[in-house]
């Protein structure tokens, strides 16, 4: 693997903003999916029943959320980088502001479902945009550090949000979810006219042209096989979120609220993890620290699929050390992915989004058949992708072609 030090640490100023400013904003920005779904997951089963519907056929609005969303941010980057991040962020805040809108007045489950897609398509435009505004802005150690920062407060929504949301469904209905998320969309839309652009060279070419350079990005050998590898660990996780509520609800019979504060606890470890990588990372290489990640999801995995079965809180235990694993790596990850190229930053980041959803949602339907023991299957799930991502990422990590950034 080529190593290549990058000391040097630039830094853009926002005159309005401010550099907390624009972190928080792109915090925000980033939280957009787990603000999207975890907030109505409490919310799930109540939704089956209101709309006399079967879980599965709710859980479509789970599910083709996150495909139209990787589609979505197909869309969005490569626009952005024709037309700057922040005309590219507006649009996609006042369609998915009106879509969050339409979905608290569906009259019926397909409505919902509708509205729902409209809702993840805009949301492309706030993740994809949201990682080209940090390359734009930041590079070298600042990068990575802006990267965990940014990340541990985007993960603080998992944690919040179904708290928030039970919370709500203590005194209305699922409808007033979608509300609230209509006025998340309205305050981020002020913050997003009060930010300035943050790229300097934008492309001159058609927008067809701007849309070819994904298979460019794709031709890359380096930044695809890091794609693909880091992404495969997004099909045991995302099965998690999708089903919590009803293994937590349904299959061990806790109470919604109760449920909430069981995910709060694992959301808890996706926090701390970028912060610890910024304390680990003095000591232990990045390289060394995604091995390790990978060994401790797989051992991770056997104890949900064998203890975990028995108990809620075993089941949350035997999860804790695979969420963790993964979110300590998670800046390391996207910031070497960044680096394999170093021009077309949003179809960069916006075939990261698609490949991390896509694979995402190949987890959601997995999980969503009807298993007779969805924790053993989960177990078993993250045993897979964890050794398959250890297999993949021993034999690329040493290859000629990609480009890796060594921080000291």
């Amino acid at each position: 693997m080529n190593t290549n030090i990058d000391s040097k640490e630039t830094i853009k100023q926002q005159k309005y903003l401010g550099e907390k400013g624009l972190i928080v904003l792109i915090a925000f920005l980033s939280a957009f999916i787990p603000l999207s779904t975890d907030l109505y997951l409490p919310a799930l089963p109540r939704m089956a029943e209101n709309f006399k519907a079967a879980p599965s056929l709710i859980n479509l609005t789970l599910i083709l959320f996150f495909i139209f969303y990787a589609a979505g941010s197909l869309f969005w980057g490569p626009l952005s980088d024709k037309y700057g991040r922040k005309r590219i962020l507006l649009t996609g805040l006042i369609i998915y502001t009106s879509a969050s809108a339409l979905c608290a007045f569906s009259g019926n489950v397909y409505q919902l479902i509708g509205f729902r897609i409209i809702q993840a398509i805009a949301s492309g435009a706030a993740t994809a945009v949201a990682q080209a505004v940090v390359k734009d802005s930041y590079s070298g150690r600042k990068r990575v550090s802006v990267l965990a920062v940014v990340t541990s407060m985007s993960m603080i929504s998992p944690i919040v949000a179904p708290v928030v949301g039970a919370l709500i469904l203590s005194f209305t209905s699922w409808r007033g979810v979608f509300a609230v998320l209509t006025l998340i969309g309205l305050l981020i839309t002020f913050a997003v006219i009060a930010m300035e652009e943050t790229i300097d060279q934008r492309s001159t070419g058609s927008i067809l042209e701007s849309f070819g350079r994904l298979g460019v990005v794709a031709k890359n050998p380096g930044f695809m096989s890091l794609l693909l590898t880091f992404s495969l660990m997004g099909i045991p996780m995302m099965s998690f979120i999708s089903s919590s509520s009803y293994i937590y609800v349904n299959q061990f019979g806790l109470s919604e609220q109760v449920y909430s504060y069981y995910f709060a606890a694992n959301a808890f470890f996706m926090v701390i993890g970028p912060l610890l990588y910024m304390r680990l990372a003095g000591f232990i290489k990045p390289i060394s620290l995604i091995t390790a990640s990978y060994i401790i999801a797989c051992l991770s995995g056997l104890l949900i699929s064998t203890i975990g079965i028995n108990s809620p809180w075993l089941f949350a235990l035997s999860l804790l050390p695979a969420t963790l694993a993964g979110s300590v790596t998670r800046p390391p990850c996207a910031n070497l992915m960044l680096e394999q190229l170093k021009g077309d930053t949003g179809a960069v980041v916006s075939l990261m989004s698609f490949a991390f959803t896509v694979f995402g949602s190949v987890g959601m339907i997995i999980i969503s058949f009807n298993w007779e023991n969805r924790v053993r299957v989960m177990g078993l799930m993250y045993v897979l992708f964890a050794f398959a991502s250890l297999v993949f990422w021993k034999r690329i990590s040493n290859k000629s072609y990609v480009q890796k950034v060594m921080l000291k």
